[in-house]
């Protein structure tokens, strides 16, 4: 799916079920609490943190898609064209790193 088309789903849900945007300081505290939700599944299941009983029922995926829902939610309400931004921070990475990781003596 298109950045822009993720972006149209995410401003039309929330126009329909959600009523509104909520403001930019409450979703960056919705994304933190989201991203914490993320972080808990992979301290227990992928660290050395034993995983409760509880914890294996979440679904990582589902968590993911939380962080991607509210981050969405956050450039759309600041005007935030995310394939653009994207493109970009691709170019730039790429530059950046066109040689630095296959150099890395420790990746190899």
């Amino acid at each position: 799916m298109p950045v822009k088309t993720l972006q149209q789903q995410v401003d039309a849900w929330i126009k329909t079920y959600g009523v509104r945007y909520f403001n930019e300081l409450t979703n960056m505290a919705i994304l933190t609490e989201e991203v914490g939700e993320v972080a808990r599944i992979m301290a227990r299941r992928y660290g050395e943190q034993s995983e409760k009983e509880s914890d294996k029922q979440k679904d990582l995926g589902e968590e993911l898609a939380d962080v991607l829902f509210v981050l969405t939610a956050i450039a759309n309400q600041t005007g935030v064209d995310l394939q653009a931004a994207w493109d970009k921070k691709m170019q730039i990475r790429t530059k950046r790193d066109e040689k630095r990781h296959r150099n890395n003596e420790k990746l190899q």
